[in-house]
């Protein structure tokens, strides 16, 4: 995407020295990835890694002790330690890194660098979600006694729309660069395909540069870890390595991105105490399950305004029609009526401060990306778990370029990259 003022002024992604596993020192390359650390489903997610290699990167995304200055000094140890046994080995030579991930009919494509930071209203790198300062401290500690990049922000931007004539630019080398012999090629127990080239001649690695100059990207994911580098840039005289992140970075015209919902689990809330502060106030009604049956009965309300989907207790909720003087009083008037009718902002402006009084903290709220874990967590707890529906891709953007952010945890752009198959030291 090309904005005015953004000319000689975009993107810039450089190559670095990419630290990767050494495939004869660990069970297999597959064993040892992640997804990102938020969406790991813990504790059942997390141990589940934990014992499916020794050496799986969870270990250090999310190492397991009781403060985050102890969390931060395992971390680093552990780092330490795989570097010296040779776990860990840095490529020779700085590149960027082409990244593909395939399944079936899914395909995507991108660009691993390491991205010059720049704030919000610079307009070249655009957020649209708040994020919790809580959890960009814990990453922060993490990043600062790691002294690395461990995983990869997910941006998009809009490259030149695809004609009849051969892709040019950075959309080119991507898929002149897939057609040759990969760095490393792992299939990950999902059944998605990971396979990542390496990109170290001056004139291709010049053809990215000139092509991103001028463009402007949008978090897809990893807002937190976008707040994190700021700080940590802030933290130091410049100019230093700090002054870039590792990124993802995906032509959405090429590889457009799946948009999925992110979930809560309220775990001090049970499902019938939720519902009795709704009446009058909402409608409510029971729907038919299975899950399947039951979502697609939100997607269809979502269609017509604010819908919500409660459960924890068995049976399905769907919470829709909300009374309009309620949300005039409990919404906020200083925003675009675009940011008024989010389904995130009325549950957290209307439902969970003023109806169910919930604070936005961890021991009251659980942010899940997967549905099913949502769910199981609640009934598990006794608490409620609360299903929404996926956001449009279109109305992010709209909001973004506006300098609007969403509620935090709005949105769950996928796929998202595999942790652990490259990282970047800083220090």
């Amino acid at each position: 995407m090309t904005t005015p003022g953004t000319e000689d002024h975009g993107l810039r992604l450089i190559p670095f020295h990419g630290l990767r596993y050494v495939p004869e020192r660990v069970g297999s390359l597959a064993a040892v990835t992640s997804p990102p650390y938020d969406v790991v489903v813990r504790p059942d997610g997390l141990n589940h890694l934990e014992s499916a290699d020794p050496h799986n990167i969870v270990r250090l995304i999310l190492p397991q002790a009781d403060t985050p200055g102890a969390r931060g000094e395992q971390a680093a140890r552990t780092l330490r330690d795989w570097v010296d046994e040779g776990v860990l080995h840095t490529d020779p030579a700085p590149a960027l890194y082409v990244y593909e991930q395939r399944k079936g009919d899914l395909l995507q494509r991108g660009v691993v660098g390491a991205l010059a930071l720049s704030p919000a209203d610079a307009g070249i790198v655009l957020p649209h979600e708040d994020v919790m300062p809580e959890v960009v401290a814990d990453r922060a500690d993490l990043m600062r006694a790691t002294g690395a990049n461990l995983e990869p922000l997910l941006l998009t931007y809009v490259g030149d729309a695809p004609d009849d004539g051969p892709a040019t630019g950075t959309a080119a080398l991507v898929e002149t660069t897939a057609a040759r012999t990969p760095l490393l090629s792992t299939t990950t127990e999902d059944g998605v395909c990971h396979r990542l080239w390496a990109v170290t001649d001056p004139a291709e690695l010049a053809v990215v540069t000139a092509d991103l100059s001028h463009r402007q990207a949008l978090i897809a994911d990893g807002h937190h870890r976008w707040a994190t580098y700021l700080r940590l840039q802030q933290e130091r005289q410049g100019p230093t390595a700090w002054d870039y992140g590792l990124v993802l970075l995906v032509d959405t015209l090429r590889y457009p991105l799946q948009v999925r919902a992110i979930h809560r689990m309220l775990r001090r809330l049970p499902v019938a105490d939720a519902l009795a502060a709704l009446d009058g106030r909402f409608r409510v009604r029971t729907v038919d399950g299975p899950l399947p049956a039951a979502l697609a009965a939100l997607g269809d309300a979502a269609a017509e305004g604010n819908a919500f989907l409660l459960t924890g207790d068995g049976r399905f909720h769907l919470v829709t029609d909300p009374d309009p003087e309620l949300i005039d009083r409990t919404v906020r008037h200083d925003r675009p009526e675009a940011w008024r009718r989010l389904d995130a902002t009325v549950l957290h402006a209307t439902l969970l401060e003023e109806l169910w009084q919930v604070p936005d903290t961890p021991e009251h709220i659980a942010y899940i990306h997967d549905t099913e874990a949502t769910i199981a967590m609640a009934e598990r707890h006794g608490g409620t778990a609360v299903l929404l529906h996926p956001v449009r891709e279109e109305v992010v953007r709209d909001l973004a370029r506006q300098g609007v952010t969403m509620p935090r945890k709005s949105t769950s752009f996928g796929p998202k990259p595999a942790t652990g198959l490259v990282l970047r030291t800083v220090d």
